[in-house]
């Protein structure tokens, strides 16, 4: 590497500390601001009667970080025992959908025929509400466990189903007529050359259903008791807003989590990117 390039290396590395810093710097500032607005609206009733202040609620946000695994009974968990059975039902259900969504996906995205005998049945599901599958869930499993796994497996199969059937199908030609070329049967055709040109949409797809799956468990858990969604709908009962505030904070922590453990496995995949 010449002198010139290991320069040119170095300023692009000290634009960039100089872009996180003034990013952070504005994010810190910005975040001030809006808790001395919260504070000062809570406390000068500029709001809705009974909002708490964002010091009364930072404070429940610590006892809950603190105390998160206490057990008063089924139906007084603390909050850590919540989050721990929301991530259950969210793991299991969306590795079902994951399961059925990829391989179906890759069928569709490398059969016409396939295509257009499925096809029907995902547009026809496909704009659903999953909560709209509440009812039939506690119907058929007369489980709140259960329907709240079979709640996620719905909501969470259709964007990986069809991130995986149109990475399939747009695989370069080329990258086939080698395949074909050097004489690969069809089976190392799409484990050898689709499925690892195909796998930078399919990580996409895995990433879109897992913030649909950890959106829907919330409110899914409203009706089924236990989990996040539970403790927000008691809070509610109990009309004490700090803890609502506080859930959906963790909610939002958990969700950014999971949402990078998928960007970057995203990166690891796609071509080109480091």
């Amino acid at each position: 590497m010449t002198a010139v390039q290991k320069n040119v290396i170095k300023k692009d590395n000290q634009f960039l500390d100089n872009e996180n810093v003034k990013a952070l710097l504005l994010f810190l500032l910005s975040l001030g601001i809006f808790l001395l607005f919260w504070e000062m609206g809570a406390k000068l009733k500029w709001f809705a009667k009974g909002m708490p202040t964002a010091s009364l609620t930072i404070q429940e946000l610590w006892y809950w970080v603190t105390h998160p695994f206490y057990n008063n009974g089924p139906n007084d968990l603390g909050i850590g025992w919540n989050l721990l059975i929301s991530l259950r039902r969210v793991a299991i259900g969306y590795t079902i959908a994951s399961v059925i969504a990829v391989p179906l996906g890759i069928l569709v995205g490398i059969s016409p025929v396939a295509f257009k005998a499925f096809n029907p049945y995902f547009q026809l599901l496909k704009p659903v509400s999953p909560l709209a599958w509440l009812p039939i869930g506690l119907y058929l499993f007369r489980d709140s466990e259960l329907t709240g796994v079979f709640i996620i497996a719905i909501a969470s199969i259709w964007p990986t189903l069809n991130n995986t059937a149109f990475g399939v199908a747009n695989v370069d030609s080329s990258y086939l007529d080698v395949s074909r070329t050097l004489g690969a049967s069809r089976w190392r055709t799409i484990f050898k050359v689709i499925i690892p040109a195909a796998l930078p949409n399919i990580i996409s797809g895995l990433r879109i259903s897992m913030g649909i799956a950890w959106l829907v468990i919330v409110a899914a858990e409203m009706l089924l008791g236990t989990g996040l969604g539970y403790f927000i709908w008691n809070e509610w009962n109990n009309l004490y807003i700090p803890n609502i505030l506080v859930t959906i904070f963790i909610i939002g922590i958990v969700g950014i989590i999971l949402d990078q453990i998928f960007a970057y496995l995203e990166k690891l995949v796609s071509f080109g990117k480091k």
